[in-house]
């Protein structure tokens, strides 16, 4: 589809918005569940900006994984946006490799999937851990500062990450923790897509599982700021959700961009994310998601069922037969987003559950 405003880059004139007055909307879950579309939704409404999966910014950006392009088409070192933001807390003498391959080890070291409890738990409790966070509170900043944008849109899904973001300072965190029926989910993975990777029902559902569980702890532990969003719900009401999403991070509701089942997408700039970020223009939001049920094999329908069992009972799927009851408007009570304290003495938290063995925290759509 063509592009209606191709020259939407930010404006690097635009005011800043202060360190103080800046939101996170971070969605949390487990990847094809939706967020691509949902936060490039949200990049069309006034103040918004959508970053994408920003934890594989530096993976992608050195040729270290399997996307190096932006939303807007360009590579992320030449992107007008991110080859200003890469260079943000990089050493001086560091080259960005280097300083690349610094960051994943950080990530892969204190937040991963399996560190989501930790964190909460815990806090900012080691080195890698309080250099990684202020790398992520200066690249949020700048962001927000080159963008003109007050409410960032963080599409990474990595719990491990999410669960840091109440401890970066001068930042307010809202949760949006978005689940798809794991047959859906499934029959995804199945199709490679351009960058992106085929999986298998089993594997991936063990994945769909734990990152999950860690979503919902998150969730748990935030409950204020927090919001637990089937993507069937999304898409049967898209003009709803996002007037939701828009009360809890403070915004006017005005700034809907939704019309009923339409909206109009200009080019946004995502670090990655699912390969349909580069759709442009008048786009329909197609409100029921069925395809499965005629294109999912019945062993793949088994080994997601076993492997999902009880957890997508408890989001409303019921085994072999989709959602238990129809989906439904939006109906969560919008919140207005206050900073979270965070306590002066650790919290306890509940301990980590067992995670699959595959899980090694940095996959991704575009990773």
């Amino acid at each position: 589809m063509e592009d209606s405003d191709s020259s939407r880059t930010p404006n690097p004139e635009s005011t800043a918005a202060e360190a103080d007055d800046l939101t996170i909307l971070c969605i949390t879950g487990w990847c094809r569940n939706g967020s691509t579309i949902l936060g490039n939704v949200l990049n069309e409404v006034p103040g918004f900006f959508h970053v994408g999966e920003i934890h594989f910014l530096w993976k992608n950006s050195a040729g270290l994984g399997v996307n190096n392009l932006c939303g807007c088409g360009a590579t992320l070192t030449e992107c007008p946006v991110w080859s200003e933001i890469l260079p943000v807390g990089r050493p001086a003498g560091v080259s960005p490799i280097e300083h690349a391959k610094n960051v994943i080890r950080r990530q892969r070291a204190v937040v991963r999937t399996r560190h989501t409890w930790r964190v909460m738990r815990n806090g900012i409790d080691s080195s890698d851990l309080t250099e990684h966070a202020e790398l992520m509170t200066a690249v949020y900043r700048a962001v927000a500062e080159r963008t003109g944008s007050r409410v960032l849109v963080d599409t990474t899904k990595i719990p491990g990450e999410a669960s840091l973001l109440p401890r970066l300072p001068g930042i307010r965190t809202v949760f949006v923790h978005l689940v798809r029926d794991p047959m859906a989910v499934s029959n995804s993975w199945r199709t490679p897509k351009d960058y992106v990777y085929t999986m298998s029902a089993g594997k991936n559902t063990a994945y769909w599982r734990a990152f999950n569980i860690a979503s919902r702890a998150i969730l748990r532990r935030y409950p204020q700021q927090s919001m637990l969003l089937r993507y069937e719900d999304f898409i049967a009401d898209p003009a709803g959700t996002v007037d939701t999403l828009l009360r809890m991070c403070g915004a006017d509701p005005a700034g809907n961009p939704v019309h009923g089942q339409t909206v109009s997408l200009h080019t946004n700039h995502t670090t990655t994310g699912n390969p349909d970020r580069f759709r442009t223009g008048e786009t329909v939001i197609r409100p029921t998601d069925e395809s499965w049920r005629t294109s999912l094999p019945l062993p793949a329908r088994l080994a997601t069922t076993v492997v999902a069992w009880p957890m997508a009972w408890r989001y409303g799927y019921r085994a072999l037969g989709g959602l238990r009851v129809p989906a439904r408007p939006v109906t969560t009570p919008p919140r207005l987003v206050t900073a979270p304290t965070v306590p002066s003495r650790p919290v306890t938290a509940p301990a980590a559950p067992a995670e699959p063995a595959l899980e090694d925290g940095s996959v991704g759509s575009g990773s």
